[in-house]
């Protein structure tokens, strides 16, 4: 009876695989949990010789964790969204997440077995897999497939680069691999140490079944090189990248949260009252810039009309220091979200805007709305248009002495300024560091999401971007998480009463920035995801012709 119970509820055991993966993130941040999360599916992938199995267990568990991970989509139902239209729309953008999941199974499995002569077309199907084969598929063919379909999942359709394996490691303080092979890299390195937890369970329960002869004896042999490979990969950043503790020039920045509603509706309270009584204690700080979210200035009107103009005169006067905030432009019948920065010395009151490249897709547009404009009434916030990479050049006082008497005295800092969804996007980050960005600035709006766990996972994916360029990052949310990120992934967040990131609250957090006058680029920053592209696509072309070589023969 028990034997017939275990036997009818195994199928759902596959879920567990996907619930660890999920409690590995926000809300839970069980971060262990994604050094084992995965083994499972891997144990299956390598002793199941059917691969339409396989592939069905990894979308199993990938359906369970998107699902779960993307249950802050609802929230935008209370903000104006229309259920239907977002329940759909969380279901479908799960269930093409979990496709990836699918994909890996069935390449994975076709791998091995390869690996184990089980597609040679022979007569006799006891030939043993050559044990070197085995190596080559936990150290190098595992990780290289998990992360290449990562790499595609960023890119593909505009990119949904959301909660990506190596996230976990680099918000765990064991993120330095990403300046050399950016956030992708520590994905390998974690789906390389729940290969080698797979093998050692596969030594363990009947190795004979495995595949390949000798196992017992010769699987300490690959469990040595998997831990040597990950040391290897640390070892080698240690070696290469020098982050500098001391700078010559420091930045006072003032962050604001004013948490105002998603949909900008009218307010009891003046904005002026409101950012006053949120600007005092900063003032009293003397900040060099004050920064806001993402569209806090569509309360005033454009950013460069009169009254957004009108406003940060209103923030030089009471805190003596520029402002960088995000906003919409208009021109030339064109919608841009926007970020400007109004400058400092007064005498100088020049306009830099940043226009936002990378758009949300049924956010900010509707793919073809440009074709037929009858699509534009669907985006929620009208059909955008995106700007172009460019950097917004901050004239700061050198040394950082705002108020000395060598205040004449001006050194040009460039920013990167990344709006919303774009800070997930990396290769963008690079190119504003390529381009000469000392710092970046993420400015964002995750009122649309708020009373979820959608701005700290959101949080989570810019903690990946610092570490990637080596640059320091300075992080703004509205209804979100606000605070700053050393180079080495070091985080402080704006914390609430209960020692969280304050999030749906107003608060304000002043931080002084260091700038390095020549920071030395990071080596993802100069080659970017190019060795991770060729190798993916190396392994996919050997396993098409292993697949079909039985037919040239």
């Amino acid at each position: 009876m028990f034997t017939e119970l275990v036997r009818k509820i195994r199928p759902f055991f596959w879920f567990l695989p996907g619930f660890l993966l999920w409690a590995a993130f926000p809300p839970m941040g069980e971060r262990m949990d994604c050094l084992f999360a995965l083994a499972p599916l891997l144990w299956l992938s390598r002793r199941e010789v059917d691969a339409k199995i396989v592939a069905k267990r990894w979308f199993q568990s990938g359906i369970f964790f998107w699902i779960a991970t993307l249950s802050w989509m609802p929230a935008i139902v209370k903000n104006g969204g229309p259920w239907p239209l977002v329940v759909l729309g969380w279901f479908a953008l799960a269930a093409y997440c979990a496709l990836y999941f699918w994909l890996f199974g069935w390449l994975s499995a076709a791998y091995w077995r390869w690996a184990k002569g089980l597609d040679d077309h022979v007569e006799t199907q006891r030939r043993r897999g050559r044990y070197g084969l085995r190596v080559l598929g936990i150290l190098v063919v595992e990780p290289v497939l998990w992360c290449g379909l990562e790499l595609v999942r960023s890119r593909f359709l505009g990119g949904f680069a959301w909660n990506q394996l190596g996230v976990v490691p680099v918000n765990s303080g064991f993120g330095a691999p990403a300046a050399l092979g950016g956030v992708y890299l520590c994905s390998a390195v974690v789906m390389l140490i729940n290969g080698t937890i797979a093998g050692i369970a596969e030594r363990v329960w009947k190795p004979e079944r495995s595949g390949f002869a000798n196992l017992k004896r010769w699987g300490p042999v690959e469990t040595v090189l998997a831990f040597g490979l990950v040391w290897g990969i640390y070892a080698a950043n240690a070696l290469v990248m020098r982050i500098p503790k001391h700078h010559p020039d420091c930045l006072k920045v003032a962050m604001v949260q004013r948490n105002f509603p998603c949909c900008f509706k009218a307010q009891d309270e003046n904005p002026y009252q409101i950012y006053g009584r949120l600007l005092d204690n900063m003032a009293m700080l003397k900040p060099d810039l004050v920064v806001l979210p993402e569209s806090a200035m569509c309360e005033f009107g454009p950013v460069d009309q009169q009254g957004a103009v009108r406003f940060a005169e209103w923030i030089r006067e009471k805190t003596g220091a520029a402002l960088l905030a995000g906003g919409s432009r208009y021109e030339g019948g064109k919608i841009y979200n926007s970020a400007a920065l109004y400058q400092l010395p007064a005498t100088n009151n020049q306009l830099s805007v940043y226009d936002k490249v990378h758009l949300v897709p049924f956010g900010e547009f509707i793919p073809g709305d440009k074709l037929f404009p009858a699509l534009q009434k669907l985006a929620p916030v009208g059909s955008c248009t995106p700007g172009e990479v460019k950097l917004l050049p901050f004239l700061a006082p050198a040394n950082s002495q705002p108020h000395s008497a060598n205040y004449q005295l001006l050194t040009t800092n460039f920013l990167g300024v990344a709006i919303c969804f774009e800070d997930t996007d990396s290769a963008l980050m690079r190119k504003f560091r390529r381009n000469g960005a000392k710092m970046l600035f993420f400015i964002t709006n995750d009122s649309w999401f708020s009373d979820s766990v959608e701005a700290e996972q959101h949080a989570w994916q810019a903690v990946a971007r610092a570490i990637e360029t080596g640059l320091p990052v300075i992080r703004v949310g509205n209804s979100g998480v606000t605070g700053t990120i050393t180079p080495a992934g070091k985080a402080t967040w704006l914390l609430g009463p209960t020692g969280k990131p304050l999030v749906d609250r107003q608060g304000t957090m002043m931080d002084k920035i260091g700038i390095s006058s020549t920071p030395t680029p990071t080596i993802y920053t100069s080659i970017g995801d190019w060795p991770l592209g060729i190798a993916f696509a190396l392994l996919i072309i050997a396993l098409i012709l292993v697949k079909y070589r039985h037919r040239y023969e």
